[in-house]
């Protein structure tokens, strides 16, 4: 299997604000490996979450080219961007966006159910690493935003995606469970072989990365 996962050519995106156009991304090249940490960073609307959009399939590119597991993906339809994330992307936000009428470890088999996959020893690893053991059967509404971050940590997970998008994982939690969050998620994608792109504010979670992204004024410096 190809070692690329993401690779950028030429991409440009912007938007019209009135009378104005703004450029958000202005020919960006870049690619991401098997196993690749990095951390994007930059200025408030400076197109770090459009990025990750980009990549998932959120948002759509008229110039340029985005390559997916090496496979051309400008004449994509819903079907294809659908089997892409279900199979091979996983996707942590900051609002964690559990699904709140499940328990833990109905949230965490969601996309294995997806997939048609069923619960493995990975999982229960996950668990085990993500200290959720005494909350499994726990309404996702009544735990802390330390542990929801972990519930949407592991579920991302599960199926061992080749690709994780994580947009300000840590954004709503206090320094040392931010700090927690970070150490567990870079061991378990390490792990599981995971290619992580996050955006972050944060030096602290940045560190964590092996490479690190600057995104300002529509260009992109490692």
């Amino acid at each position: 299997m190809a070692s690329e996962i993401v690779r950028l050519s030429r991409v440009s995106k912007g938007f019209n604000d009135g009378d104005k156009y703004h450029q958000v991304l202005d020919d960006i090249n870049l690619s991401l490996n098997i196993a690749d940490t990095v951390a994007l960073t930059g200025p408030s609307g400076s197109g770090k979450s459009t990025l990750l959009n980009i990549i998932g399939g959120f948002e759509f590119i008229k110039q340029g080219q985005l390559l997916l597991n090496e496979n051309d993906t400008t004449h994509w339809q819903d079907k294809q961007w659908s089997q892409f994330r279900r199979l091979h992307l996983g996707v942590v936000f900051q609002q964690f966006n559990l699904l709140t009428p499940l328990n833990v470890r109905d949230n965490i088999a969601f996309s294995l159910r997806l997939n048609q996959q069923k619960w493995t020893p990975w999982c229960d690893y996950l668990i085990e690493q993500l200290g959720l053991n005494d909350v499994i059967g726990r309404n996702v509404e009544t735990l802390s935003g330390g542990q929801q971050q972990r519930v949407a940590i592991a579920r991302a997970l599960a199926h061992k995606p080749r690709l994780l998008l994580a947009d300000e994982p840590t954004g709503n939690l206090d320094e040392k469970a931010g700090q927690q969050v970070m150490r567990l998620l870079t061991q378990l994608a390490r792990e599981s072989n995971t290619c992580v792109l996050m955006v972050t504010h944060s030096s602290d979670c940045a560190a964590f990365m092996k490479r690190r992204w600057h995104l300002e004024l529509g260009k992109i410096h490692e």
